[in-house]
């Protein structure tokens, strides 16, 4: 498993320290807390001492003057209370992931994901066995976090199979469920999510600007192909060459898929056809019903529908196929089944609710006192005063999300604390919000795989030592490190790509302002 004895001792001194201070970390909801209190705190000291910026508003056509404003006065103390529910209520990125998660509970619940992910991995060729098996850890993150308890075992699984090591599968499929987070084919949970924490960011600079949940779609897609191909390409010429010919007793369990599931898959698929070719009716034509009038070209547009509805649209394209296969297999018997469907997804998003009511008070106390316009165009103005722009400032912003990601494993948290302050300053300096939320997720996903911190981490321990009784954490991040480091670099060529032809990273979202 490892090249030396030395390689391993240093292997776990660099998990042992990435782990004691990760612990040494409390409960992210409390981190915003404590930033919350930093603010406070902060604003009534540089407003103390006046401190202002003065910048050119594109969009008012004048230069603008801001002052920071105080917390730490009795304004300052209604606006904290008097503030507190509508921060939370009116925090974006709250009701586009619970409206999401209704319909991807469903499909959740009544065994579609994880029926649709066996399937796809059984009966594979050999050929694209390892292919497939990356692919789909990257397709499951569509439902959240189903591809970890689904995906990864069933990796280990086909490999061992066919012939192969089960943790080279169980590596390929956790490479692809965990550093290639990001990636998709489609719209999923993720994607509203971090494009809502954005425009909360925009929104509490006083920036006049909004980005659509499509924001990073194209570039995504992109990602999904080339994390394949390089998901592939470390699998089957290092981790397998690493791990040798497998001497386990581990003799796998292939239980075929019924033929209710058979037809129930089937049914799920005319419904979801069904559903996609009302979808392009209703946005393809010039006069259809998801268009509307856009006031400054005239013209009929998807807009006002990428920027409001496309979060019900995901609900029903979980739902319907979800719904059809719960009814074929005899899971949903009555409306209450499909209503315990949505409840089960609910109630998994408790700790997403209290870490969204204290990162709203965080992200609207920004907007309050202007620190985040402050901290944002004085940044701006130093990083353009020694030449760091362009794509140095995307690789250095990618390398600290990465390694931040070490020690806060939740993306959404980290996102909510970085985005207030890079996402102004990287606009200044001509970067599009679009593609600083793109360069966060490069980073944000790579090194997923190589810390303890990560919630899952332990989880995929326990499934190495169901085929190796012998490994450990150290066993798993020496396998995951050449994943980590070849997504990472693979991912940073493609944006340089991007970047230098200036491509689109989604439906009207462009590398520069």
């Amino acid at each position: 498993m490892f090249n030396s004895k030395g390689r391993q001792q240093n292997n776990k001194g660099i998990l042992k320290n990435i782990e004691r201070i990760g612990n040494a970390l409390p409960h992210p909801a409390m981190i915003f807390v404590i930033l919350s209190v930093a603010i406070i705190i902060i604003s009534g000291i540089v407003a103390a001492k006046g401190i202002n910026v003065t910048y050119y508003d594109a969009k008012a056509g004048e230069k603008i003057t801001v002052h920071a404003v105080s917390l730490l006065n009795f304004d300052g103390l209604r606006y904290i209370f008097n503030s507190a529910t509508e921060n939370f209520t009116g925090f974006a990125p709250l009701g586009t992931v619970l409206v999401a998660m209704l319909g991807v509970g469903v499909a959740e619940w009544t065994g579609l994901i994880s029926v649709s992910l066996k399937k796809l991995l059984t009966g594979v060729h050999p050929r694209l066995l390892t292919a497939i098996v990356v692919f789909a850890g990257i397709m499951s993150n569509i439902a959240s976090d189903a591809g970890y308890v689904v995906v990864i075992p069933l990796g280990a699984i086909v490999f061992a199979g066919a012939g192969r090591h089960p943790i080279a599968g169980l590596a390929a499929a956790f490479a692809g469920v965990s550093a290639g987070f990001s990636a998709n084919l489609i719209i999923g949970t993720l994607d509203p999510l971090l494009a809502g924490i954005t425009n909360e960011a925009l929104r509490s600079s006083g920036m006049g600007y909004e980005i659509n949940a499509t924001a990073n779609i194209y570039f995504m897609i992109a990602s999904t192909f080339l994390l394949v191909f390089l998901g592939t390409f470390v699998t089957e010429k290092i981790v397998e060459k690493n791990l040798g010919t497998y001497t386990g007793d581990y003799v796998p369990n292939q239980d075929k898929i019924t033929e209710t599931e058979n037809k129930g898959l089937r049914n799920a698929g005319i419904a979801l056809l069904i559903f996609i070719i009302i979808v392009a009716l209703f946005m393809i034509p010039e006069n259809g019903v998801f268009r509307t009038l856009d006031e400054d070209t005239g013209k009929m547009t998807l807009n006002h529908f990428l920027n409001n509805g496309l979060i019900p649209l995901i609900l029903l394209l979980f739902l319907v196929p979800g719904y059809a296969y719960g009814k074929t297999v005899g899971k949903i018997k009555s409306s209450n089944d499909l209503v315990a469907g949505m409840t089960e997804a609910m109630q998994s998003m408790g700790g997403y609710l209290v870490l969204a009511f204290f990162a709203a008070q965080f992200v609207n106390y920004f907007g309050y006192t202007k620190l985040g316009t402050i901290i944002s165009v004085k940044g701006a103005d130093v990083l353009k005063s020694v030449g760091y722009t362009g794509l140095p400032l995307i690789f250095g912003f990618i390398i600290i999300s990465a390694f931040l990601n070490l020690f806060m494993g939740s993306a959404s948290a980290k996102w909510a604390i970085m985005a207030p302050v890079f996402v102004p300053m990287m606009m200044r300096l001509g970067l599009s919000p679009e593609l600083t939320q793109a360069a966060y997720r490069i980073g944000d996903s790579t090194t997923n795989i190589i810390t303890p911190l990560m919630n899952y981490f332990a989880m995929i321990v326990v499934f190495a030592k169901r085929y190796d009784k012998n490994s450990g954490i150290g066993t798993l991040i020496s396998t995951m490190l050449p994943y980590s480091v070849v997504f990472l670099l693979g991912w940073i060529l493609l944006m340089t790509i991007w970047y230098f032809f200036g491509l689109p990273l989604g439906p009207g979202a462009y590398i520069n302002i």
